[in-house]
């Protein structure tokens, strides 16, 4: 294994695997300051000179989590523009090894991490040729061909015959342009039709199609089987040789059958394509049989059964349709159209092509233009030879004498036979009565059978092999996770063998069933709704207009797909209605299911696309219509710190917008721009995720600055898009503010300020255990940490191989796992106590609340913010059971009238509540026990220059500008007395409620110290139960217009 030096030492590089190729080779470079350095040659080969930067390369754009488990790196933007480190030698790896979460059976598994070729030694892979185009015609000539082609064009006649082959090629042509698109735009991996689906829509259409695509694959081989076995037991009964009776003999020769060939399948891809060969070499001999047949002269026999060679007033008269039994075009459709499907045969074994890029179009669209060929060749061979009804009897010669002109046979009577009877009762002979029409033209009968022995049992082998390949793609996938076990393959090739052995046992059941005719419909349709997805994928890829749309293959259109999806879904009702509705309602019911589910996985599908350009002109729109108070919704921007420190504050935030408004979960980074960037690009990702999986619609932002309150103008200013903006601030309190440093507690009344500058409404939560859960968030992930260092030291002293970039020594590992240990090690009872204290009181707005009040002391209007945000609290699920109960401030003596006046006033509003509770007493002086209280809180922050003389009380006031003077003291005494006053009411009418909602006091800039207005604050909240201060930006929020 390749050794680095590196400035810490020697590493040991396991990104380094051999089936990557060699590992970069390092040589040592004197460079003209005298500095030596291990540095790579292309490098310097390439610029002349030594960098850490590396030329482009395809290995830099494999996926992360890759088969192999290694992918190529390139230096980080922080390693190329960070201040370099004179004393160290150039440390960049070349490969890292990723952490394997993810690697093996996960969505993030892609075929783009490593190189197919070289890393499956020994592994069977085809060209375009043997693994497309064989496939492709072997799946689409089946029975069709030698059974009912020729009823198919007596009944429409030629004419309209051409249309029902042409149509369906134009259906499976457009489903070629559109696969060819979507397999061009990035490396195919295993998996067919639903890889494909599933990397364009997303997992919850791949999901949905893969497991009813795999499904009807395994009933498709019962179907060809059963077909085969049909024609094997006819054999038997014309020489009379049946085993029990012609049901009990198909089943047991269709499950002799499905047995021989799942052998065939099993023993690897390999024997599976030679066989395929030979039954392709059988097929096209039986083909060139009919043609050499139509040459053949024909004997009495044949013409009595209704084959007379080329004629053309045979072919004439077999140009208009002549539907009976009620047949009509349609039906003679949809009777024809699942002969040519099977144009996924040699998408669904991708994973075993070369270059699945280039052979599954050329393969494919090479495939459906040969078979249509074929078919009308055929088809207009046998028009022209066999007229639509014989007896079959050689003696219905025509009289001597006998005028034709008035015989419904006028071709027949021309050329000597009389067919006239047939008009009169059915005949057994002609193309509208004879399956084995082809049987009697060819040249040599036999071989026509071979041919459908052939095309049956090639359709029944290509379909094993598919169900279980498209199976194993979906299981690895792990999108239905109970079906895991199925993604484990086999051998060099990867062999679904548990899949095989699942497809065997679906494919007997249904071979036991024996009646066949009503599944037939729903497999059909099955197929269809994957190329209608197929065909869709295209068009969604291409209406998104993703820059990440670049496929190779240029001749599709968009619209031409759409046209391919609604063709495909027109003929899925043409062949049965009830099939087509039972299969859009599996469709829906899984895409629920996985829609529930939300699969863990992120592959860049066209619906991700799309949902981001409909944001983007959602926003754009907005940008255009003014607001209205009507529409007005509170957008939160919530300071929490890293979205799990302060639940409580992200949870009441949470329950405020729901899914019905903006909510940002802000942290700001404090210290030197190199350490805080470093952690706040650590961190977005994680707080994101962390949002996503407990289901918080929040959004995570950050910011890096020098100071806190910088990082909040930041956010105040620059938060939001368009009118997807903030609009309100909302923070928790600053219970330790006497503790505090001056220059941190004028940060945080300075934010405050900040937001009223910036007119945002402001919220800020008091709850007494506190909010902060920072300290113990750290101690756990601490505690994860020492876990996973444990492990890794395991694993490494059992001589496993180290999953992280560079393999650590045992002794620095385990003083490492030493040193978090202590570090972590339990709190004292008394701390462990407050914790779980504070932890309790932070899941408080998470649970359901129990039924009690929300009380609002509505005492300044503010544009009604004060108001507006407890009713919304009322209309969520957690609150419902929770009345509102209203305080106002009223003058002493006219109580009911200001009662009645908010009554009105809230009626217009049509807000709900459950008492007004008129306050006269405001005014009352405060107790003297709180007015002690307060002045021993100020005291240690008041300057006392009142019993100073005036030169040395300006010079104190000059010194500590921030301390409480007692001329400001003087002048908001009543303000002062109004917090104190509100708490001692507060005590007394709401100390029982679930919630209460307070007008906020707000602090004249300059006018009011940060020290005093903190203390009419905590004055104001202390000893109450969780209490929200609340101010709008003071315009309107609420209207009683309609």
């Amino acid at each position: 294994m390749e050794r680095l030096k590196s400035s810490q030492g020697e590493y040991e590089n396991p990104a380094f695997d051999a089936i990557l190729g060699d590992p970069p080779v390092y040589e040592e470079t004197n460079l003209s300051n005298g500095e030596n350095r291990t540095v790579r040659p292309s490098v310097v080969s390439a610029f002349g000179h030594d960098t850490l930067d590396r030329v482009p390369n395809i290995n830099f754009y494999r996926n992360a989590g890759s088969v192999s488990g290694h992918r190529a790196v390139r230096p980080s933007l922080q390693e190329l523009h960070d201040v370099f480190q004179k004393n160290g030698a150039i440390s960049v790896p070349d490969t890292v090894q990723d952490s394997g979460e993810g690697s093996d059976g996960t969505p993030s598994d892609d075929v783009e991490s490593a190189d197919p070729i070289v890393s499956d030694k020994g592994a069977v892979k085809f060209g375009w040729i043997r693994g497309v185009l064989v496939r492709c015609m072997l799946n689409i000539w089946g029975v069709m061909l030698f059974i009912r082609l020729s009823w198919v064009f007596g009944q429409a006649g030629w004419g309209l015959g051409i249309v029902v082959i042409a149509l369906s090629c134009v259906v499976t042509t457009i489903t070629g342009l559109s696969m060819s698109a979507i397999c061009t735009n990035g490396v195919v991996r295993g998996g067919g039709a639903y890889y494909l689906i599933s990397r364009s829509l997303g997992p919850e259409f791949g999901g949905s199609i893969g497991l009813i695509f795999a499904f009807a694959n395994a009933v498709a081989v019962a179907m060809y089987v059963v077909g085969f076995a049909e024609t094997v037991v006819d054999l038997l009964v014309e020489h009379d040789l049946l085993m029990v009776d012609p049901l009990n003999d198909i089943r047991i020769v269709g499950v002799i059958t499905v047995v021989f060939l799942l052998g065939i399948s099993v023993a690897g891809m390999e024997w599976e394509a030679k066989a395929q060969i030979v039954l392709l070499v059988i097929l096209l001999v039986a083909i060139v049989n009919v043609f050499v047949g139509t040459f053949i002269p024909a004997t009495n026999d044949k013409k009595s059964e209704g084959f007379f060679n080329y004629q053309s007033n045979i072919f004439l008269e077999n140009f208009p349709p002549n539907f009976r039994d009620g047949e009509s075009f349609f039906t003679v459709f949809s009777i024809f159209f699942p002969a040519a499907t099977g144009i996924l045969a040699g998408a669904n074994i991708s994973g075993d092509l070369q270059d699945p890029q280039a052979a599954i179009p050329k393969g494919t669209l090479l495939a459906i233009l040969i078979t249509g060929i074929t078919y009308l060749a055929v088809a207009l061979s046998v028009s022209a030879c066999v007229v639509r009804d014989a007896t079959g009897n050689v003696t219905d010669i025509i009289a001597a004498g006998m005028q034709c002109g008035n015989s419904s046979a006028v071709s027949a009577c021309e050329l000597g036979y009389d067919f006239s009877s047939c008009a009169e009762k059915s005949c057994k002979f002609g193309s509208m009565n004879n399956f084995q029409v082809m049987t009697m033209v060819s040249g040599f009968g036999p071989l026509i059978i071979a041919g459908t022995f052939s095309a049956t049992l090639s359709s029944a082998l290509a379909s094993l092999v598919s169900a279980p390949k498209v199976f194993q793609a979906l299981c690895k996938d792990n999108i239905y996770k109970a079906l895991h076990f199925f993604a484990k393959g086999y051998g060099k090739n990867n062999e679904p063998i548990p899949g095989y052995v699942l497809t065997f046992i679906i494919s007997v059941g249904f071979i036991l069933i024996g009646n066949l005719n009503i599944i037939a419909p729903i497999i059909s349709n099955f197929f269809l709704a994957s190329y209608a997805l197929i065909n869709f994928s295209c068009f969604h890829a291409s209406y998104a207009k993703s820059p990440g749309w670049r496929p190779a293959y240029k001749f599709y259109n968009m619209w031409l797909s759409l046209v391919g999806a609604v063709l495909c879904c027109a003929v899925m009702f043409v062949i049965n209605w009830w099939a087509a509705l039972l299969t859009y309602g599996i469709e829906i019911l899984l895409y629920i299911y996985v829609t529930v589910k939300k699969p863990d996985v992120n592959w860049g599908s066209s619906t991700q696309a799309v949902t981001f350009v409909s944001a983007v002109g959602n926003a754009l729109s907005l940008t255009g219509i003014d607001d209205h108070v009507k529409n007005f919704r509170p957008q939160i921007l919530a300071l929490t710190g890293s979205a799990r420190s302060r639940p409580a504050l992200l949870d009441l935030a949470h329950s405020i917008s729901k899914n019905y408004g903006l909510c940002i979960t802000c942290d700001v980074f404090v210290g030197p721009r190199s350490e805080a960037l470093e952690e706040m690009n650590a961190g977005m990702e994680k707080n994101q995720q962390w949002l996503r999986k407990t289901k918080r619609k929040a959004f995570y932002a950050a910011v890096a600055c020098n100071k806190f309150r910088e990082g909040t103008e930041s956010l105040l200013q620059a938060s939001g898009l368009g009118r997807m903006k903030p609009n309100i601030l909302m923070m928790g309190f600053k219970k330790n503010w006497r503790a505090s440093s001056t220059e941190d507690l004028l940060t945080y009344v300075g934010v405050l300020h900040d937001a009223f500058d910036f007119e945002y409404g402001t919220v800020v939560l008091r709850m007494d255990q506190g909010l902060d859960l920072s300290h113990l968030v750290e101690a756990e992930e601490e505690m994860l940490k020492a876990a996973k260092e444990q492990q890794s030291l395991e694993t490494d002293m059992n001589g496993k191989k180290s999953r992280g970039m560079f393999r650590k020594s045992r002794n620095s590992s385990q003083q490492v796992l030493t040193t978090r240990v202590s570090v972590c090690g339990p709190p004292p009872p008394q701390v462990a106590k407050m914790n779980e204290r504070l932890k309790e009181a932070s899941a408080q707005f998470k649970k359901k609340q129990p039924k009690g009040t929300i009380d609002v002391w509505w005492l300044f209007d503010d544009g009604g913010l004060t108001l507006l945000l407890p009713y919304i609290l009322t209309t969520r699920k957690k609150w419902k059971d929770c009345k509102l109960r209203i305080f106002i401030a009223g003058e002493p003596g006219r109580s009911e009238v200001d009662k009645q006046e908010m009554k009105s006033l809230l009626e217009k509003f049509r807000i709900t509540y459950s008492e007004i509770i008129v306050i006269d007493d405001l005014h009352v002086r405060p107790s003297s026990n709180s007015l002690k209280k307060l002045d021993d809180m100020i005291e240690p922050f008041r300057l006392h220059e009142g019993s100073k003389d005036t030169p040395q009380a300006e010079a104190m006031r000059k010194e500590h500008t921030w301390k409480i003077t007692d001329e400001e003291l003087s002048t908001f005494e009543e303000k002062t007395n109004l917090q104190i006053r509100l708490n001692e009411l507060l005590q007394e009418k709401s100390k029982s409620a679930n919630l209460i909602i307070v007008s906020m006091p707000i602090a004249r800039k300059g006018s009011v110290s940060d020290h005093l207005y903190m203390a009419w604050l905590e004055v104001l909240t202390q000893d109450l139960p969780p209490t929200l201060l609340i101010r709008g930006n003071h315009k309107s929020v609420l209207t009683f217009y309609s």
